[in-house]
C-alpha cells in the first residue's frame, strides 16, 4: 500500500479503485495549424511552461562530464551541435547550416551558420567547436563519454595521452568552418554529433569560473534554453534564450525538470496537474492506467536493453563462466515481462536490442529452449562451479533507487533461489554512489544495468565492453573483441561492418559477461495540453519543439486535496 496525496473528487470505480472524474477532466481546444505548420496563436495557452519528470538528479551539467538519461535531457535543451535532431529524431542541421563529406566517407566538412550567438551575446564560431571537442577529447577532462569520440583520427593516442589534444583530427578552416577527419567510414557519425560529448562550452564562460561554470547564473549556452535554476533533488528550471538563432519559434517560454525517482509519486502529481509528463510510471499500475487515462498512456519502442551486469574482477565470478551463465539461464525472462514490467518489453538473450536498421542482434541458442531446460541446465552449471544446497551462492544484486528497478531485482533474486538456491540481498544506493560503486569495482557483485543508444547503431552498446573503456564497468576484457571493434570502425562495406559487430556481440554473450532481460519500450503519462513533440525510438524529445494548448473549460474546476489509499494493482 502506498500513500498518496491527489486532487481529486472522492470517486470510485465498480472495483474500488480511486478514478480521476471525468467531469473534472480538463480537455484541451482543437489544434488548429497554419500554412507554415505551427500553431494558430489563438490556440495556445497563455502560460508556456512545461514540467517534465526527468528520473534521477543529473550529477553534472557540464556536457563533456555528465552521463546518464536525466543529464541528457536537459542537456539538448540547453545546447546545440554541429547537428541536431528532428522532433522525428531525425538528424538535421544544428549549428552547422551544412556538410561535405569525402568520397572515403573520412573527411566531414562542416559550414556553420553566421550571427549565431552565445547566451550572453559572444558570438559562436568553428573555433567552439575545435576547443570543445578537444576538451572532451583531453585526458585531464576525463569525460566519461571520451571513448565516443574515438572515430576521430589520432583520438585513440589523444585519449591515451599520447599525442597532445591538438593532433586530435579537427583543422580549424576559417571563423565559420571546420573540418573533423576520422580513421575510417562511420555511418553513424552524423548521430553522434547530437550527444552532450561533441556540444561546444564557451571558452571565456570555462576560464572565468572554472570548474564551476555549469552552475546557475554562471552557465553560457547555445541552446533553445538557459539554465535559470538549480535547486538540489527539488528541480532544474530553464528559460528561453531569447538569443537562440530560432527564438521566434521556440514556444515554450520555461520548462522545469522535476528529479523525481518514485515513479508512483510522479503519477500522483502528474494527477495532481502538477505535472505535464511523467519520465516513466510504475510497471504495476499498467491496467489501472490503461483504462483510466487511455489517452495520456504513451508507449513506444526505445532503442535500449535492460540487463544486469557481472563484475568480472572479483571473486566469485573471475574465471568462473560456469557460475556466471547458470544465473543468466535460471532467470524466466518472459515471466518478468508479463508480469513485473508488463507494457510490452520483450524479454531478450542479446545486447543490442531489435530495431536498428540493417542489424539482426546475435540470439544463443538457449533462447529456443523452454525454461524448464534453462533450468536444467543452470542446475548443472551451477554444481559445476562448486555450489550446492549445503553450500550456496551468496551475492549482492545492487540498483541504483527506483520502485522498478527494485522489483526486476526481487523477480531476480526469487528466480535464483527457487532454481538454485541462491541466497540474494539487495543493495539500493542514490544514483551517484551506485555508479561510483560500479565504476571502481571493489565492493560490486551484480549490479542493474542497462543501455540506451547514444545514436542509431549497435557500435553504441559494443563500445561498452572494450578493453579500458571509462564505461566498462563489468572489467571484461577480451582481445579478439577488441580487435573486431577496431575493424568495425575501418570497415567501409555496410553489409561486412554489420557482420563484424554480429561476431563481437556473439563473443560478449558467449562470455557470459552480462545477464540480458528484456528489451526497453518508454512508457509515460503525457498531459494531451502538451502538443509538437512526437515519438522517437531514441526518446529524444527538445523542448523547443513543444506548446501547450488552451483548455476548452472557461475556468478549472475547484476541487478539494484529498488523501487516499491506491492499491498495487
Amino acid at each position: 500500500m502506498a500513500l498518496s496525496f491527489v486532487s481529486l473528487a472522492a470517486c470510485r470505480d465498480k472495483d474500488g479503485e480511486f478514478v480521476r472524474p471525468p467531469e473534472n477532466r480538463d480537455q484541451p481546444v482543437e489544434l488548429v495549424l497554419l500554412e507554415n505548420g505551427r500553431p494558430d496563436p489563438a490556440v495556445l495557452a497563455e502560460d508556456q511552461t512545461v514540467i517534465r519528470g526527468n528520473g534521477e538528479e543529473p550529477q553534472t551539467l557540464d556536457p563533456h562530464q555528465a552521463e546518464g538519461v536525466p543529464s541528457a535531457n536537459i542537456l539538448r535543451d540547453l545546447f546545440e551541435g554541429l547537428t541536431t535532431e528532428a522532433a522525428n529524431g531525425d538528424i538535421i542541421p544544428g549549428a552547422a547550416i551544412r556538410w561535405n563529406i569525402s568520397r572515403d566517407a573520412r573527411t566531414y566538412t562542416f559550414y556553420l551558420r553566421r550571427a549565431m550567438l552565445w547566451s550572453n551575446g559572444d558570438p559562436v564560431t568553428a573555433d567552439d567547436f575545435v576547443f570543445s571537442l578537444r576538451r572532451a577529447a583531453s585526458p585531464a577532462t576525463a569525460s566519461p563519454s571520451a571513448t565516443m569520440l574515438l572515430p576521430i583520427q589520432n583520438a585513440r593516442e589523444v585519449l591515451a595521452d599520447e599525442l597532445p589534444v591538438e593532433e586530435l583530427g579537427i583543422t580549424l578552416l576559417d571563423e565559420y568552418t571546420l573540418q573533423i577527419t576520422l580513421t575510417g567510414p562511420t555511418p553513424y557519425f552524423l548521430g553522434l554529433l547530437t550527444h552532450p560529448v561533441a556540444y561546444p562550452v564557451n571558452r571565456r564562460n570555462l576560464e572565468e569560473f572554472g570548474g564551476e561554470f555549469s552552475r546557475p547564473g554562471k552557465l553560457v549556452s547555445n541552446g533553445a534554453y538557459v539554465l535559470k535554476d538549480w535547486k538540489h533533488r527539488v528541480s532544474i528550471k530553464l528559460e528561453k534564450n531569447p538569443l537562440y538563432r530560432e527564438a521566434e519559434d521556440t514556444i515554450v517560454n520555461r520548462v522545469v525538470f522535476l528529479p523525481i525517482e518514485d515513479v508512483s509519486v510522479e503519477v500522483t502529481q502528474f494527477r495532481s496537474g502538477a505535472l505535464d509528463w511523467t519520465n516513466e510510471v510504475p510497471n504495476n499500475q499498467f491496467a489501472w492506467l490503461k483504462r483510466n487515462y487511455p489517452d495520456e498512456l504513451v508507449i513506444s519502442p526505445w532503442t535500449g536493453s535492460y540487463f544486469f551486469g557481472f563484475n568480472l574482477t572479483v571473486e566469485p565470478f573471475v574465471q568462473n563462466p560456469e557460475l556466471r551463465q547458470a544465473l543468466i539461464f535460471a532467470i524466466d525472462r518472459q515471466i518478468i515481462t508479463d508480469k513485473v514490467t508488463r507494457f510490452g518489453e520483450q524479454p531478450s538473450f542479446a545486447l543490442v536490442p531489435p530495431g536498428i536498421e540493417d542489424y539482426i542482434p546475435f540470439v544463443p541458442e538457449y533462447a529456443d529452449w523452454t525454461q524448464e531446460q534453462r533450468n536444467e541446465e543452470a542446475r548443472r552449471l551451477y554444481e559445476m562451479a562448486g555450489y550446492s544446497d549445503e553450500n550456496p551462492l551468496r551475492i549482492e544484486i545492487r540498483y541504483n533507487t527506483s520502485e522498478n528497478h527494485k522489483k526486476i531485482a526481487l523477480a531476480v533474486a526469487s528466480m535464483w533461489k527457487q532454481v538454485l538456491g541462491v541466497h540474494t540481498t539487495l543493495v539500493n544506493e542514490e544514483l551517484r554512489v551506485f555508479l561510483q560503486n560500479r565504476q571502481q569495482k571493489i565492493i560490486t557483485q551484480v549490479f542493474r544495468a542497462g543501455w540506451i543508444s547514444d545514436y542509431n547503431d549497435p557500435y553504441s552498446f559494443l563500445e561498452l565492453f572494450r578493453t579500458g573503456d571509462r564505461r566498462n564497468d563489468y572489467g571484461y576484457s577480451n582481445e579478439v573483441f577488441d580487435a573486431m571493434l577496431l575493424e568495425v570502425g575501418t570497415e567501409r562495406i555496410r553489409a561486412r561492418r554489420s557482420r563484424l559487430m554480429f561476431e563481437a556481440e556473439r563473443i560478449l554473450l558467449t562470455d557470459f559477461a552480462i545477464i540480458p532481460i528484456y528489451s526497453y519500450v518508454t512508457k509515460r503519462l503525457v498531459d494531451q495540453h502538451l502538443k509538437g513533440w512526437q515519438n522517437n525510438v531514441m526518446d529524444h524529445h527538445l523542448t523547443r519543439y513543444m506548446y501547450k494548448l488552451k483548455s476548452r473549460a472557461t475556468r478549472k474546476t475547484e476541487v478539494s486535496e484529498t488523501i487516499v489509499r491506491e492499491e498495487d494493482q
